[in-house]
């Protein structure tokens, strides 16, 4: 289902607050100031964060995002996150930021588009699935500390 939209990529504190409603429903252990902080930190070093909003102007898919380098799969566009409105799902929004993604990551000189998604997210690997994404490794990692 095509759909108007405009994607923007924020800076802006105020443009981060707005988009906090959307955000929190994947990264519900932030809050508000936690999540605007951390991706001031994030967008110091070189994330950016970027939002579909819909014709009417509501954010309805977040993604915060990366080009990285790496051994095993040379230059790369990296999202770190990426949530569509559970309000609004399967209207093509994550459909239109995933190809916008695409399309930036060809525009970027990068090889490839990866993420990682958690285990229990099994909508979000079918939607992945269904627009080309294949499961290629296993992630790993240990919390360290407390």
């Amino acid at each position: 289902m095509a759909t108007a939209h405009d994607i923007r990529t924020l800076t802006g504190e105020d443009e981060l607050r707005a988009v906090w409603p959307l955000v929190s429903q994947l990264r519900p252990e932030f809050d508000e100031d936690r999540f605007v902080a951390q991706m001031h930190r994030q967008i110091a070093q070189g994330c950016r964060a970027t939002v579909l909003y819909d014709a009417q102007g509501v954010p309805r898919a977040f993604a915060c995002w990366r080009v990285m380098e790496m051994l095993a799969v040379g230059v790369h566009l990296y999202v770190d996150d990426l949530v569509t409105d559970q309000a609004a799902r399967s209207r093509g929004h994550g459909k239109a930021m995933l190809d916008w993604l695409k399309a930036e990551a060809r525009r970027l000189g990068c090889a490839r588009l990866q993420l990682d998604s958690g285990t229990q997210r099994q909508h979000a690997h079918a939607f992945y699935m269904r627009e080309g994404l294949r499961i290629e490794a296993l992630h790993f990692g240990i919390a360290l500390g407390d």
